[in-house]
């Protein structure tokens, strides 16, 4: 027979080696910062205004997906500052030494989050990137994130003025990239005539052979409709719906952020009828933005 009183002492024995047990037996971490930053004068003072609870800050941004990662760098300069963030507004936890190695693991606009061979993990700015060394000993280079975002840019949209036969014209557009040289786009345009006024709608195929440069030409084809709206004033006034093709080259140029310029020149034939065409040539400049 168990006795009670030998049960509760199981109970207090248990208590007493159980997990709060071993968790009290760890030292407490010291400070990484203090124990593992550089004796350099130039880094000292760093250190020391370094609070410990930095060491233990979140992450709280997730890194953007960048080619550099998983690469091994080695530092050139006195040191390097880990911060907890992705932004000089975040402390700076760890220090990390000339001589040492660390690891890419990721990417936020300008800021780069690293692993170093002791486990510490925090965010450093490109400009000290830039002076360390890579593992065939020449200086590390970064390609610039803006250029990457518009390199991978899918969807673009925008807006332009221009004239449509001398005549003052607005078009907007918007675009889905297919691949990296081939892209669908939907316009729609308004020409606001003397005598008249047009409305009219098309989609495009555009190529854009050197899509990888800041400065980018392309040239496309594409089939909509077009209306005309006399002026009730005009006698006899009737309106136009008919279809349309069109052909156009142009120009783009990646500005910064998210931003485009563009430029083009088109010309729209107007099939009126079996036994009409019309043709009309019109220039626009506008600005887009691409997500």
């Amino acid at each position: 027979m168990i006795r009670p009183a030998w049960v509760l002492a199981m109970i207090v024995v248990t208590a007493g080696f159980g997990p709060a047990s071993s968790f009290a037996a760890d030292p407490p971490e010291a400070a990484p910062a203090a124990a593992s930053a550089p004796t350099t004068a130039a880094s000292a003072p760093v250190a020391a205004a370094v609070p410990v609870a930095a060491a233990s800050a979140p992450l709280t941004r997730a890194p953007a997906t960048d080619p550099d990662a998983n690469e091994r760098l080695q530092i050139a300069d006195p040191y390097v500052e880990l911060r907890t963030g992705p932004g000089r507004g975040f402390p700076i936890y760890f220090v990390a030494a000339r001589g040492e190695w660390i690891e890419i693991e990721g990417r936020h606009t300008d800021w780069f989050r690293v692993r170093t061979d002791g486990g510490k993990v925090g965010w450093v700015d490109r400009s000290q990137l830039e002076s360390t060394l890579t593992a065939g000993g020449v200086r590390k280079t970064f390609r610039d994130i803006l250029v990457d975002d518009f390199l991978n840019r899918h969807v673009q949209m925008g807006a332009a003025w221009g004239h449509f036969k001398a005549e003052p014209m607005l078009k907007l557009w918007a675009s889905y990239r297919m691949s990296e040289t081939l892209s669908l786009e939907a316009t729609i345009g308004q020409v606001q005539g003397v005598f008249s006024g047009t409305d009219f709608w098309h989609i495009n195929v555009l190529a854009e052979p050197w899509s990888d440069r800041r400065f980018s030409p392309f040239f496309g084809v594409g089939v909509g409709k077009f209306s005309n709206f006399p002026n009730l004033s005009l006698v006899g006034a009737t309106t136009t719906n008919a279809k349309l093709a069109n052909a156009g080259i142009g120009v783009r140029y990646y500005l910064t952020d998210r931003f485009v310029m563009r430029a083009d020149y088109s010309l729209y034939t107007v099939f009126v009828n079996d036994a009409k065409t019309t043709e009309y040539r019109a220039w626009t400049a506008g600005l887009a933005f691409f997500f």
